[in-house]
This record gives C-alpha cells, sequence and structure tokens, in this order.
C-alpha cells in the first residue's frame, strides 16, 4: 500500500514535539527485567499480515493518538529479538554485573540467581518471549519464558518480586522496589505507584528498561525534532488487530540508525510493535511486537506471588549491606557524579557525547587484573585501533552504538558511525 503522505522536510517539527512530550507522559505500565533492544527478524507468529483499509491519517495526529493512549490495562505476549552484533551475553552476564553471575561477589558469595540485574545481559541478545500483564501504575507482571524455566518480575503495590524457576530462587524488595520508577512513568496524571520513592537501589532496576512496544516508541519519539523525518507509511496487522505505521527516520548523514517503524493500534493507540533498522541494512537491530495481546483487565490473582517452599529468597536491602561491607567504608562506586565534565558535540541524530572515565585513565586491562576474562574477550573481540588529533584509543562498535576510548580516559560515544565519531573527537580539539 502506498504511503499515506510523503515523506517531507517536517516543518510540522514544532507540533510533533508537543505531541512528542504529552506522549512521554504515558507508557504502558509494564515493570520489566528486559534490556534496551531487540531484532533479528520477526518469526511467522509476529509478521504483519494484510494492509487493513484505515480512515487517513497524518503523523501528527498518529503521535497525538500515542500521547492519549494511556493504556492502563493489558496482557500478552511480547516477542523481542536482539541483533546488535554482539557475542551472546548469557554465560558473561555476571563479568559486567548481573547479580546471578557474581559481580561484587566475595569468596563463597553467589548472590541471586533471581536479582534482576542477572537477566539484563541475557536478553541482550537472541530472541526471547515476554508474557507481559498490567492493572495501572501498582501492578505490574513480566515473564521471560525459556525453554523449561521461567523467570518472573512482579510488582504488587509495595512488594516486588523477581523469581528464577531453574534455581528456585527468589529475590525481594520493598517500597516499589525494581517498578517504583516505571509505576510513576505509568500514572495516568504523571503520578505512579505509592512505592515510587522506596528502595533507591532497586527502584531503576527495570524502569528505564523498555520491553514493550509502546516503551520503545516513547524513546524513539522524544529524537523526533527539525532533524528527523516522520510519516505515516501505510497499514499493518498485528496480533490480530489493525494498526497504522508510523516511520519516524534521521535527515542526518552519519547515524547508524535508518528509520524506525512503529505500529499503532488503530482503536487505542498503543504501540504494537516497534522495528529499528540500521543504516547499514540487514537485519533489523530492535524488533519487539506483540503476538497476542488483550486489552481488558487481567485477573488479580495473577500479580499474587508467594515464594514455593524450599525457595531462596534475597532482600534487596540485605543484598546491599553485604556488597556495602565487602566494598568497605572507603570503596567507590560509579555512580551520577562520576559523569562530571559531560558534553554533547553535534545535535539530533548524530550527536556524540563526551566524557572522561574516573580517574582519567584509559581501559584497565586483563593483565592488570581489572578485568574478568570474559569481559577482556569481548572487548578485545569488539574493539578498533584508531588515532587522530585527540591522541590514540579505541574504538568497541555494535550495529547501533560505537564508543571510542582514548588512552587519556576520554570517551565518545553515540549512535553514529565509526568515522562520524572519530571526526566528532577530533573537533573536540
Amino acid at each position: 500500500m502506498a504511503p499515506y503522505e510523503p515523506q517531507k522536510d517536517t516543518s510540522e517539527a514544532g507540533d510533533l514535539r508537543v505531541g512528542r512530550r504529552k506522549a512521554t507522559r504515558y507508557v504502558v505500565p509494564v515493570a520489566v527485567a528486559g534490556v534496551a533492544a531487540a531484532t533479528i527478524g520477526l518469526v511467522p507468529a509476529l509478521a504483519s499480515s494484510g494492509d487493513p483499509d484505515l480512515p487517513k491519517v497524518t503523523a501528527q495526529e498518529l503521535i497525538e493518538r500515542i500521547a492519549a493512549s494511556d493504556t492502563q490495562q493489558l496482557s500478552g505476549n511480547v516477542k523481542i529479538s536482539t541483533d546488535l552484533g554482539l557475542p551472546s551475553l548469557g554465560g558473561m552476564a555476571g563479568g559486567f554485573g548481573g547479580g546471578g553471575g557474581g559481580a561484587d561477589r566475595g569468596e563463597g558469595d553467589k548472590g541471586s540467581a533471581a536479582d534482576p540485574k542477572s537477566k539484563l545481559m541475557e536478553l541482550a541478545s537472541g530472541t526471547h518471549t515476554l508474557r507481559v500483564a498490567a492493572d495501572g501504575p501498582d501492578r505490574q507482571k513480566v515473564s521471560v519464558l525459556e525453554d523449561a524455566s521461567e523467570y518472573s518480575l512482579i510488582h504488587d503495590g509495595d512488594d516486588v518480586w523477581a523469581y528464577d524457576s531453574a534455581s528456585n530462587e527468589a529475590y525481594h524488595a520493598k517500597g516499589g522496589g525494581a517498578s517504583g520508577e516505571q509505576g510513576h512513568r505509568g500514572g495516568k496524571d504523571g503520578k505512579g505507584a505509592k512505592g515510587a520513592k522506596g528502595a533507591k537501589g532497586d527502584k531503576d532496576l527495570a524502569g528505564e528498561v523498555p520491553a514493550t512496544p509502546k516503551e520503545f516508541a516513547e524513546q524513539a519519539l522524544k529524537a523526533v525534532d527539525g532533524t528527523t523525518s516522520v510519516r505515516v507509511d501505510g497499514t499493518a496487522q498485528v496480533a490480530g488487530r489493525d494498526a497504522y505505521r508510523l516511520v519516524i527516520k534521521p535527515k542526518q548523514a552519519g547515524s547508524t540508525v535508518g528509520q524506525i517503524t512503529v505500529a499503532v493500534d488503530e482503536k487505542t493507540g498503543t504501540p504494537l510493535k516497534f522495528t529499528l533498522t540500521p543504516s547499514s541494512g540487514g537485519a533489523a537491530v530492535v524488533d519487539a511486537g506483540f503476538t497476542k495481546v488483550d486489552f481488558g483487565k487481567p485477573s488479580a490473582s495473577t500479580f499474587d506471588f508467594t515464594p514455593p517452599k524450599g525457595t531462596k529468597v534475597t532482600e534487596a536491602d540485605e543484598r546491599g549491606r553485604d556488597v556495602a561491607d565487602r566494598h568497605g567504608k572507603g570503596g567507590k562506586k560509579f555512580d551520577e557524579g562520576d559523569l562530571n565534565g559531560l558534553k554533547v558535540i553535534g545535535k539530533g541524530w548524530s550527536s556524540v557525547a563526551e566524557l572522561k572515565l574516573p580517574g582519567g585513565q584509559g581501559l584497565p586491562t586483563g593483565a592488570s587484573g581489572d578485568v574478568p576474562p570474559d569481559a577482556q574477550k569481548l572487548l578485545d573481540s569488539l574493539g578498533n585501533q584508531v588515532s587522530g588529533k585527540f591522541g590514540t584509543g579505541t574504538v568497541f562498535s555494535t550495529r547501533l552504538v560505537n564508543a571510542l576510548i582514548t588512552e587519556d580516559g576520554t570517551v565518545y560515544a553515540g549512535a553514529v558511525t565509526k568515522d562520524a565519531l572519530v571526526k566528532a573527537a577530533d573537533a573536540a580539539h
């Protein structure tokens, strides 16, 4: 089907930004232990089928529908696949900070296999099926379905439970915990779960990680400005529902993002499918979509959880104290304060972040004992030596993001090509 409107310089960018700001207030309230990425192309069950004949709409009208959708209740399955061009990370999670894999572990301390952090790296590659349910900002559940096991993250009021059936371990947080921020974003008026101000260390475990098409779409809409082309490109059918296809595309050269396509439900305005294709071509980097969805109220029992008999339960506050004790009172932990001097070079889709690593030094190495062997293997497989006005450094690449780390500890990173990244680093000197 032909596009409803030609691609053009978006003179309506100002209006689009207004719709986009409204859209960021409304996110399907699903607490997730997922990762920001997804797909190698959709399986047949997820593939669009047919081009339904729907009334014509403009890009502005479609963005406004997303902003007004305010979907508070739903259940269904989401298929997420990731093709960042990275090696499989499932066995390396511990080397990068996964709670179940051994981050901050002492001798004999194995952490909790149910800690949501331990699932982030696992979802950074491959294909995964999530079963999701939401009933307002105070109740969400997401389950990662594996061949012979299931991992679930449940937010019910002030309690957040994570349970890993393979290890029979559970992780518990109070005060909104892992979903506090997610509930805050999901509230109808920007107000969320009562526990949103609970345990600070755990409220961000999942709240900032998109896993549903709606959450991915909200992130993409934040980038809509004068450097962006937005258009409606026909229709599709996803999970048995009629939808419009919204296409978001950078107008600037040098971006690794080719285009983003969002399938928007015709009746509710809820994004049903999100696809990010790279400018280099080939398979999609991210493809997340419902294989089935129901906008009715889930059963209250969906969010009930009691650890099965014999389950090893780790309390979030206890885990935090254990880590603090091992670091020692004088131990330094990375936080946002370490990003002093953060600068942004350029604008729009070709912008590059510049910052200094703590200590003003370049990369630690496996030879020094500062990097776990698995992590060093990954760094070696991704790194390429480069030089310029900035001196020398190493570029680490994925199909979406490139990062340059110089020998003096300066980092340049962005969703730009390697050549654009080096050019930006040179321009900073």
